[in-house]
């Protein structure tokens, strides 16, 4: 009686993980242990998934446990990698588990870039792989018993946890087996088994009677549940799968409720209830009639239907004999209880119990992306601080060289060269002076060309499938069922738009910087030469040494001194700026683990103000000290110049001395400005790299789902038929020949079918009578009404074919010279069966089929005649095909 439901195991294509993952760590993580550590775990990965799913698994533990550990590892890299159509993209493609395919079209197969189907499907075969091992368990001890329940609730609850989340996890229509209507009915019948396998259990252990019958009563009603759900669904019933599962449903109902009313019955004889007993028994006496009657071959209750009629026998007899007690009907009986004793296994990762996390260290991808954003929310910080300060000492300098400081201080002799712009002189020299800044700006132009490439290079691979994606979608219509490539790469154009306007900003801001090259180019070019030369091109003026002791040259320079305090302050302080470094991923995971999400932003502002509140203030404390020094520094200056001589030739050599110092910190600009242009487009340059692997990545995974689809395609095209049907003329048509033997009913679970009538047969041609012969032997014979013997030369004269079904072929007996066959579909009667004057022994019997002739018992054999049923020169039928007339 116990036959256990177990469900086949799906099919995947071979997938590699290796190079698509170690392309995005390689790319994510910078080399070192950490880089070198992901990419083997992902190579375990990749192994772990060939064992859990390239090779046949064996029905053991150690098989499931490998299938549910590849799950765990699913689950637990799935929040650390970006998989997606337009990211990391994976395709995986697996076969319908319960179809079986054609000849020509091969079975339903799936092929998504989601790891969610992934997932899905590996959940399925553990879930298939458990029902197998729970069938295979002996049911004759307990550890087969206990063993067997664990594993059908498992895969009650993997199914029912499809159920739940296959349409969430695919955002298309799966296949059928992985559908919420199959896994569910799927998850009930595991479900049941599992109840059942407790019923075997209690009645193992000889429990109370009154246990015993509700949990088969508990089981009966989880089998009924799961014929009525596989039995409404209209896609089901057409697997051939469910056509074999459905009876073992109605059979296992019936049994599991025979067997409560037995066992009630039992506690009904306890309580004295003998009515009760006898119908009780012959209820379940009815049950599994049925199941005998219709479920046989696939479950066997000989032993249990023995039980009950034994039982049912004997308290019949002790009812009639002694009790005499009133048999109730069953409907007025006590409705049985149930005790459901099974559940199904809640899916909570990790399900494996030797589970570890190939990518432990690795942080998940919510906390990445929050680092990111953190980091740059960072870096603006830092970028704003540092550059209000560099803005404030250009703006001092500006305001210094304008008022030609501190070169006026120092130009009182009038004819040498003063100390800063000398020094200024060495600096630019020391750097590299203008044939530095010149290398620079020609570097710039081929950097940019190169980005330009790259980025034209992938935003054309987007465009060049998006196209062949629409002219598919054109020719094949709703057939072409995959998300269109022009909603998928959205992202990718949005990213391959913001790189342009980036590029466009950046020629515009190399284009500023080489105006502004091109106005200081001479004064940097004197800067640059030799300080002979360029004390010969500073004009001379008359001395002013008389304001070497005053008062305001001090205090202009003691002003000077405090501007270079602040400068060098803020050199420092950027410095430190810079460095300041905080681990926001602890406080990201600790809230991801607590919340389940990160709200980035709530987090990261006052994480921020903490850091930087500070430096903000001493920021803000150095521009107010800066601006009053200024001010100080101008009212001095409008003094120092009242008391120096005006003249042509001094205020020629102020002018020169202040374009001096201007050239100065506009080279030292200009330079940091084209160090930073030619570092951001080599930094360009590789993220434009990295998005063009990705835009190679997502091509060639389109690609190759649009071959599997245009494959698929072409198998369903070449399953439909090529013409529409038509009705062939009836003269065409030839009677199709009768079978070799009886076509058998197809047999059905659900409803009884009404016996096939048996098709009538055409009415065959007549056929004349036989001639009468006197038996003379060694002469031939003559018939009677011989027609006159004719010369026969050649091949008969042909004949229309015949629109009748033939009879037997008509003997062409020796000795009978000049005689050639009768035409099959010459008919010399008017009517078939009519009265036939010259055979007296013929009734009219009509529709009655014609016997072919045969001698009399007594009557001798002609000369040379072959065989009964044999005759030479005419061709036989065909042997699949039975005679009209049978033989007597």
């Amino acid at each position: 009686m116990a036959t256990f439901i177990s469900v086949p195991l799906k099919k995947s294509s071979e997938v590699d993980l290796v190079k698509p993952l170690s392309k995005f760590v390689s790319a994510t993580y910078s080399a070192g242990e950490e880089q070198g550590e992901y990419i083997r775990a992902v190579e375990e990965l990749n192994k772990l998934r060939r064992n859990a799913l390239g090779r046949p698994l064996d029905k053991h533990d150690s098989s499931l446990e490998i299938l549910l550990r590849y799950y765990d590892q699913l689950c637990a890299v799935e929040p650390k990698f970006p998989f997606s159509e337009n990211q990391l993209c994976l395709t995986f493609t697996w076969k319908d588990a319960f179809d079986k395919g054609s000849l020509f079209g091969g079975s339903v197969k799936l092929a998504l870039a989601s790891l969610g189907y992934e997932k899905t499907c590996v959940l399925f075969n553990a879930a298939a792989l458990a029902s197998q091992i729970a069938s295979e368990q002996n049911l004759d001890n307990d550890e087969g018993l206990k063993s067997a329940a664990k594993y059908y609730q498992l895969a009650s609850g993997a199914f029912g946890h499809i159920k739940d989340t296959v349409l969430s996890a695919l955002n298309r229509e799966p296949t059928m087996d992985i559908s919420p209507e199959t896994v569910g009915t799927l998850s009930l019948i595991m479900l049941a088994q599992a109840q059942e396998v407790f019923f075997l259990k209690a009645t193992s252990d000889k429990m109370k009677d009154a246990v015993i019958a509700k949990l088969a009563n508990q089981a009966a009603d989880f089998y009924g549940d799961a014929f009525k759900q596989c039995q409404y669904k209209d896609n089901l019933p057409k697997y051939f799968y469910f056509q074999e599962v459905l009876p073992v449903l109605a059979a296992k109902h019936c049994i599991m409720q025979a067997n409560a009313e037995l066992h009630q019955s039992i506690l009904a004889k306890q309580k004295k209830r003998f009515g009760e007993e006898i119908a009780r028994l012959q209820h379940a006496a009815e049950l599994v009639k049925t199941v005998a009657s219709r479920y046989d071959e696939y479950v066997s209750v000989k032993d249990l239907s023995d039980k009950i009629n034994r039982a049912l026998a004997a308290a019949k007899k002790d009812n009639d004999f002694i009790y005499h007690d009133r048999v109730p009907e069953i409907k007025d009986l006590e409705q049985i209880g149930k005790a459901a004793l099974v559940k199904a296994t809640a899916i909570t990762p990790p399900l494996s119990q030797k589970f570890t996390d190939l990518f432990e260290k690795m942080v998940p991808m919510a906390v990445q992306q929050s680092m990111s954003i953190y980091n740059q929310r960072k870096a603006e910080t830092v970028n704003r601080l540092v550059g209000t300060m560099r803005e404030a000492t250009n703006l001092c300098n500006g305001v210094l060289a304008s008022l030609n400081l501190p070169a006026a201080l120092e130009d009182l002799s009038g004819d040498s060269i003063p100390q800063s712009i000398a020094e200024k002189a060495r600096s630019i020299v020391q750097q590299g002076g203008l044939q530095s800044i010149e290398q620079l700006i020609k570097d710039l132009p081929e950097l940019l060309t190169r980005n330009r490439e790259i980025l034209d290079e992938s935003l054309k691979m987007l465009d060049d499938e998006e196209t062949t994606d629409n002219e598919l979608r054109t020719k094949f219509n709703q057939r072409w069922n995959r998300t269109p490539s022009g909603d998928l790469y959205k992202p990718l154009r949005a990213e391959g738009a913001n790189f342009r306007s980036v590029l466009d900003k950046a020629v515009q801001a190399d284009q500023v910087v080489k105006d502004r090259y091109n106005t200081h180019c001479d004064m940097i070019t004197l800067l640059c030469k030799p300080e002979n030369e360029l004390n010969a091109a500073i004009p001379s003026a008359n001395p002013t040494k008389t304001l070497q002791g005053s008062e305001v040259v001090n205090v202009l320079r003691s002003q000077l001194a405090q501007l270079d305090e602040i400068k060098k302050e803020r050199e420092t302080m950027e410095g430190e700026i810079k460095a300041v470094t905080f681990d926001m991923s602890t406080s990201f995971l600790t809230a991801l683990a607590q919340d389940g999400a990160i709200n980035e932003e709530q987090l990261s502002l006052p994480q921020l103000d903490q850091l930087y509140g500070t430096y903000n203030q001493r920021v803000q404390a150095s521009l107010r000290s800066q601006e009053e020094l200024l001010g100080q520094v101008q009212t001095s200056h409008q003094e120092f110049s009242s008391l120096k001589q005006s003249n042509t030739e001094a205020n020629q050599r102020e002018e020169v001395l202040k374009k001096l110092a201007s050239a100065h910190d506009s080279y030292v600009e200009i330079s940091s400005n084209l160090r930073e242009g030619t570092k951001f487009y080599n930094d360009l340059t590789e993220i434009l790299l990295k998005f063009q692997n990705k835009c190679s990545d997502i091509v060639f995974a389109r690609k190759t789902e649009r071959d599997e689809l245009l494959k698929e395609l072409q198998q369903s095209i070449a399953r439909e038929p090529s013409a529409p049907s038509f009705n062939v003329p009836a003269y065409q048509s030839n009677p199709a020949a009768p079978a070799t033997g009886p076509t058998p009913a197809p047999r059905t679970v659900f409803q009884p079918q009404a016996p096939m009538q048996p098709q009538a047969k055409p009415n065959p041609p007549a056929r004349p009578p036989p001639p009468s012969v006197t038996p003379q032997a060694g002469s031939s014979y003559t018939p009677n009404n011989a027609p006159p013997t004719v010369p026969v030369s050649g091949n008969p004269p042909p004949v229309a074919p015949p629109t009748q079904a033939q009879g037997p072929p008509y003997p062409n007996y020796q000795g009978y010279p000049g005689c050639y066959q009768m035409p099959m579909g010459y008919n010399p009667y008017a009517a078939y069966g009519q009265y036939m004057p010259n055979m007296p022994n013929m009734p009219n019997m009509p529709n009655m089929p014609y016997m072919p002739y045969q001698a009399n018992p007594g009557q001798g054999g002609y000369p040379g005649a072959p065989p009964a049923g044999s005759y030479p020169g005419y061709p036989q039928q065909p042997p699949q095909q039975q005679p009209y007339y049978p033989q007597q």
